[in-house]
């Protein structure tokens, strides 16, 4: 399971034990052609040298069924949960593909932003392979956790410096531009922006929002940015301010649906006509975007086909194969409030 001088160790152990090294790795896996006595010393000898048997890597180049873990990070004090709709459809979406693949999910609760405790997850050989939904605010942790443990897939956005571990996502730079562009496009010029943008899907939705904007000669102000709505401290007061400034904006691009939501419900309560007076755009396409009133313009992000790249971007890993960074084509999708 650790990457650190697998194979150094292993021939350690057999010298230290007087064995070959194939020796060595039958007593590990619990090897019928290799008798207790020799299994008790190497063993011993392993659990002294800190030595980890990839069982995982074994267990997929064997064939053998793996468990996979998902885990969502979500951000600190966001009311962000597996009920969400987007973290449910990518979550069944990895079920099913784990399961034509003939392995199995291990659902996790989630613990905000506690990479510790995911490091912890893996030292505790709670699952063979373990797929994180979100970096959020963890990043840095899970580069280091990826340089120990070649076990890692995490859904997210590509980080400058590159990422140890490999990596699964919409374009959410072209998720961002596609719009802005088409909210300039409808000859609004008042920009407001929802959303945190300390974590990277977020920040790469921001920075495209303005690429789009720039080419119609148009940006978003400072005064017109708004943390989460989902903060559980801060997104009341977030909402409550974008309220109270209605009249600053004619247009709201959310870095999510769920968001988007919350935006339109609170202006429509103090009777702001949507799209007449604000236009609203949202980020996911979860299934509510088509039914809302009005229905919701937004980015559609293609979860089946990102749960496929997620699972088979970890058998990779687990196989012994280097991480990929793959990012997928995000989608605008026209509706009325927007």
């Amino acid at each position: 399971m650790s990457k650190s001088n697998r194979d150094l160790q292993m021939a350690d152990i057999a010298a230290l034990a007087g064995v070959s090294k194939s020796t060595v790795s039958r007593a590990l896996a619990d090897s019928p052609l290799v008798n207790n006595k020799t299994k008790t010393l190497v063993r011993k000898i392993a659990k002294e040298k800190n030595y980890r048997f990839n069982s995982a890597a074994r267990n997929f180049r064997t064939k053998q069924t793996l468990t996979i873990a998902v885990i969502i990070a979500a951000a600190d004090d966001v009311e962000w949960s597996i009920s969400d709709p987007f973290f449910l459809e990518i979550t069944a979406a990895i079920a099913e593909a784990l399961d034509q693949r003939g392995h199995q999910l291990l659902l996790t609760r989630t613990r905000p932003q506690q990479a510790e405790w995911i490091e912890t997850f893996i030292r505790n050989r709670q699952a063979d392979g373990v797929i994180v939904i979100g970096q959020g605010s963890i990043h840095t942790q899970l580069n280091e956790l990826a340089e120990q443990f070649d076990v890692l897939s995490v859904w997210g956005a590509p980080v400058e410096g590159g990422q140890a571990y490999a990596l699964a996502g919409s374009n959410n730079l072209q998720g961002g531009r596609l719009a802005g562009e088409h909210i300039a496009k409808t000859g609004r010029k008042r920009i407001a922006f929802v959303g945190y943008q300390d974590h990277p899907e977020i920040a790469s939705r921001f920075a495209g929002v303005q690429q789009g904007l720039a080419e119609h000669n148009l940006s978003i102000s400072s005064e017109l940015i708004f943390g989460s709505l989902m903060d559980r401290n801060t997104g009341e007061k977030s909402l409550e301010q974008l309220v109270n400034r209605r009249d600053e904006y004619d247009a709201v691009i959310a870095a999510s649906d769920m968001q988007a939501f919350k935006v339109m419900s609170a202006l429509q309560s103090v009777g702001v006509d949507i799209p007449r007076d604000v236009a609203v755009i949202g980020y996911d396409d979860i299934p509510a975007a088509a039914i809302y009133h009005p229905t919701l313009t937004t980015i559609r992000q293609d979860r089946s086909a990102g749960a496929e790249l997620l699972v088979d971007n970890l058998l990779k890993v687990l196989d012994g194969k280097g991480p990929s960074c793959i990012e997928l084509e995000p989608e605008l999708i026209k509706r009325e409030s927007a």
